[in-house]
């Protein structure tokens, strides 16, 4: 059974507790480019995560889809699973049908499907070079980057006729209810655009991405959850803030620069505790957004969730909801049973003392 401290009586193992049967439903895992600064071992992470007692892991690959590592790494580490994922990036064509119908039909599948990450219109326009001590957008900077790259960005139409790869892609989300669509990297404006046709084609889960989630107010956001929509928070908003992550670009010059000048919060964590719970937490996924080496590992970013949030005086029950059981309704797994499980401050030491 899990304990139920107060806030003024914790145990020094407490914040292992919630992550028995817990989702990072956002984990980048190598391989990657080699202009990046190194990502974590897919297996290495699996690893990890069993020993913690995590129930599974989803796999994000800014080059296009997950689902062929997640496949390796549930045939040789047992106890836990993974999952893959497919962001709709350029890498594969961006808003391209056939790169999704063989993503949810590969060996593995996937879970997720998502309308991208750095070359999404609204991300890429953002991403920036520094000239002189400033940030200068990349196709302000690159006439090549807005001719190439800026013009086959993923971009959702506000109105008008639906096109027909989003209608397609949508049918083809619809027809598997264990998948949820992700809004990726969108604008303001086009996270709406994407519940309305998600409603529209009968997507059965949508997830809004943390940094769409940045965008929108609590109102908003509250308006969006009573759709039955989940809000994704991730570790990466609070303490990633002036670091560089993932290149997505193999161009050098492509690189982006600005993130300096652009960190992922500006609100204080206190602020973004209370965003929390108004929402409510049965409307969040919470996951860490680590595996660059830059970072701790991703078991150690979902321990620094728990610990964090019972900072904040969030309960066990609400932990739980926003990393483990929440999680599980958005890839279609069993709901598990609390009461059942042996949380892992509870479990007999790994190395037992001998005589």
């Amino acid at each position: 059974m899990f304990q139920s401290e107060s806030f003024r009586a914790r145990s020094m193992e407490l914040p292992n507790e919630p992550l028995t049967g817990a989702i990072d439903t956002h984990v980048h895992a190598g391989p990657v480019l080699g202009s990046n600064s190194g990502h974590a071992d897919p297996i290495e992470i699996a690893l990890e995560a069993r020993a913690m007692g995590m129930r599974g892991v989803v796999y994000y690959d800014v080059f296009g889809g997950s689902s062929g590592i997640s496949w390796l790494v549930n045939r040789h580490v047992p106890g836990i699973e993974t999952f893959g994922a497919y962001l709709m990036n350029s890498g594969h064509g961006g808003l391209n049908p056939r790169a999704v119908r063989t993503a949810l039909n590969i060996e593995g599948g996937c879970r997720m499907i998502s309308f991208g990450s750095h070359c999404t219109y609204f991300q890429a326009s953002h991403e920036s070079t520094m000239i002189d001590g400033k940030a200068v957008p990349l196709h302000q900077a690159y006439p090549k980057f807005a001719e190439q790259e800026l013009s086959r960005a993923v971009r959702i139409p506000l109105s008008g006729p639906v096109p027909d790869d989003i209608a397609e892609i949508m049918e083809m989300i619809a027809e598997r209810p264990e998948v949820y669509l992700n809004t990726g990297h969108v604008s303001h404006d086009e996270v709406f655009r994407v519940v309305e046709l998600a409603e529209r084609f009968g997507v059965a889960k949508v997830l809004v991405s943390h940094p769409a989630r940045g965008q929108l107010s609590v109102a908003e956001q509250k308006q969006l959850a009573a759709k039955g929509v989940f809000m994704e928070g991730c570790l990466v908003d609070i303490f990633a803030t002036g670091a560089p992550l993932t290149h997505y670009y193999a161009e050098a010059e492509y690189i982006d620069r600005g993130w300096a000048e652009q960190p992922h919060t500006v609100a204080p964590v206190s602020d973004y505790m209370n965003t929390l719970r108004e929402i409510g937490t049965e409307n969040v996924v919470l996951g860490t957004d680590y595996g660059v080496r830059a970072l701790p590992s991703a078991v150690q970013g979902m321990r620094t969730w728990a610990t964090l949030l019972l900072d904040f005086e969030f309960s066990i029950e609400q932990i739980r909801q926003m990393i483990a059981h929440n999680p599980a309704r958005l890839l279609g797994l069993p709901e598990l049973d609390d009461a059942a499980l042996v949380p892992k401050a509870s479990r007999k030491p790994l190395y037992p003392e001998t005589d």
